[in-house]
């Protein structure tokens, strides 16, 4: 390809192909992805009147890809699909470019237009997404309609600056979900509106009292209790008049079975579960009995931590997955642990990672890098000290440029179990314990022992998506005693693709550092297995319009294409020049 001619791809200026290469899924496994290992190929769509034809350029690879391989129709966003009729065109993460434009668009977009795309998709009430319920990247073109581009939240499409690279631009999606699990906003009190669930737990004070739980004129609908003070409920009904009702009830038994008294209150909550739920001197074996009536996105606040004398299992998925909150304090007033949770990295701080060896854990650390006002200790863990060297050669820059500001630590177990490499991370804390934990190893074990590494109000981002159910034993004294608190996120809106976008071109963040190996089209299966066995120290992009060029590895391109390795950026690292210098050989 010469100049001409790839300025004329950039333009949208080329010819349209009448057929197109796709990967469809057609079921669960490895075996059902495109046909005899291979893409088919089919029409190119033409868009209607209020449609767009899009071609993709470039496509990261995810893990989540991978579990919808495994799970098939059972996947939860695609529950009562045939796949073998209507198959799934994976591919979430993607740089697309617009060639054609229906007839009531012009105006509106022109071929050229190049966009990212915010994967979760709402039309009508109804979650779709790129890559699952709709066609995605693994196809070389795309017809993009109103589900697109007429969603619940406006346009999905973000435009992105003519000089930015493909995969710099594709890569923004799975870094918008990093930027986002730091700043998100929990609420501080009870839902407006909402149903609360008061229980008295066995180490319940003489005195509490409610204090502002809520906003003024913002109450919740009702107010459910099960035990609890005189005095508090006595409060309670006088203040009902501000607009919720008050429910009471008997209080839970102290031993033998609490399903029937837990089924009444359920009732009573007017809806499929509360969303809040306070605890009075609770202890372990409350926590867990109740923990199931708290629907997605409730807040638990542990009033009193005295009853705590041995660990309750938390379900940690819950934490990452439906928002769930933990907040609690020692004071008597109910409303005292409501403050907002902190969710960015303490400036000057410590913080580990978790597992940061793999695409996002890398993702993580270099954001902490990069971050101005930064942790100055970052320490990073992994099982494998081959797979973590990679942040130490991939991020050599950004650690030098850090000399003198910022101590940054990598660290496997290398033969301690996990109490003594906890143990050895503490010690880099002075003893102290970490201001920020992120955890990016799906296991509850994991979460568990990181808890104790944790300083005074410190905070855990659970990163790693645990399913719903995972369970870990902690001791929830931490709460209320030292001010812990949990963090979790999954998936990113449509603000923090921009805010991601944005921090991309202006050069704060590169995602370009993320790449490990590039591929062709035609090698999609290979890159996919390459995401389950984690073979790559980084993201893998699938260029669909390449047909067949074959997995590879960075530095090997040294022999297979020198003049694309010639110019990579410092330690191997892909660069819009690179990605230039490929297209051009590649296309012809």
């Amino acid at each position: 390809m010469g100049i001409d001619r790839w300025i004329a791809y950039r333009q949208a200026e080329l010819p349209i192909p009448e057929r197109q290469w796709l990967w469809p899924l057609y079921g669960a496994g490895f075996e059902n992805l495109g046909r005899d290992g291979q893409p088919i190929q089919v029409e190119t769509p033409q868009p209607g009147a209020d449609e767009l034809l899009v071609r993709h350029d470039a496509v990261g690879l995810c893990f989540s890809d991978t579990k919808v391989i495994n799970a098939g129709p059972h996947h939860p966003r695609l529950l009562g699909r045939d796949m073998t009729r209507d198959p799934v065109v994976l591919g979430h993460e993607v740089a697309l470019t617009v060639v054609q434009v229906g007839e009531n668009l012009r105006g509106q977009y022109e071929a050229g237009d190049r966009f990212i795309i915010q994967a979760d998709i709402y039309y009508k009430g109804i979650g779709l997404a790129y890559g699952y319920a709709l066609q995605g990247g693994l196809s070389q073109y795309n017809v993009v309609g109103k589900e697109i581009l007429e969603g619940d939240e406006g346009v999905y499409l973000l435009p992105v600056q003519p000089d930015a690279g493909y995969a710099q631009a594709a890569l923004t999606e799975p870094w918008a979900c990093v930027v986002a699990s730091y700043d998100v906003t929990y609420r501080a009190g009870w839902k407006p509106g909402g149903a609360v669930l008061i229980v008295g737990g066995p180490a319940m004070l003489d005195a509490y009292e409610v204090g502002t739980p809520y906003t003024g004129g913002q109450p919740p609908a009702r107010v459910v209790v099960m035990g609890g003070t005189e005095g508090l409920l006595e409060e309670l009904r006088e203040r009902a008049h501000e607009g919720f009702t008050l429910v009471e009830l008997d209080e839970l038994p102290s031993s033998g079975p609490m399903a029937e008294a837990l089924n009444e209150a359920l009732e009573a909550s007017g809806q499929e579960g509360f969303d809040d739920i306070v605890l009075l001197g609770a202890d372990a074996e409350l926590y867990e009995a109740v923990e199931h009536l708290g629907r997605p996105g409730c807040l638990f606040n542990l009033v009193g931590g005295q009853g705590f004398e041995k660990k309750a299992l938390v379900d940690v998925g819950r934490l990452h997955y439906e928002h769930m909150t933990l907040v609690g304090s020692n004071e008597s007033d109910l409303s005292c642990a409501y403050v907002p949770i902190r969710t960015e990295l303490v400036p000057d701080g410590t913080a580990a990672f978790l597992g940061a060896a793999g695409p996002m854990g890398q993702m993580h650390v270099q954001r902490a890098l990069q971050q101005a006002d930064g942790p100055r200790l970052i320490v990073a863990t992994d099982l494998v000290a081959d797979r973590l060297e990679v942040i130490e050669q991939k991020y050599a820059r950004l650690i030098e440029a850090r000399e003198g500001i910022t101590q940054v630590v990598l660290r496997t177990p290398d033969g301690q179990s996990p109490a003594e490499f906890n143990a050895d991370l503490m010690e880099l804390t002075g003893g102290e314990g970490f201001d920020d934990i992120v955890v990016l190893a799906p296991s509850g074990g994991v979460v568990a022992g990181a808890v104790e590494m944790l300083a005074e109000n410190g905070v855990m981002n659970i990163f790693a998506g645990l399913p719903i159910g995972t369970k870990a034993p902690i001791d929830l004294a931490v709460v209320t005693n030292r001010g812990v608190r949990f963090t979790g996120t999954s998936g990113s809106a449509i603000r923090d693709l921009r805010k991601m976008l944005d921090q991309a071109e202006a050069g704060e963040l590169d995602p370009n550092l993320s790449v490990a190996a590039i591929s062709g089209l035609g090698d999609v299966k290979a890159g996919l297995e390459g995401v389950v066995h984690q073979s790559f120290p980084g993201k893998i992009v699938i260029y669909p319009q390449v047909p067949d060029f074959p997995l590879t590895a960075l530095p090997e391109l040294k022999e297979r294409l020198p003049s694309v390795h010639a110019k990579l950026g410092p330690n191997e690292s892909w660069t819009n020049e690179a990605e230039e210098e490929f297209l051009i050989t590649m296309l012809g």
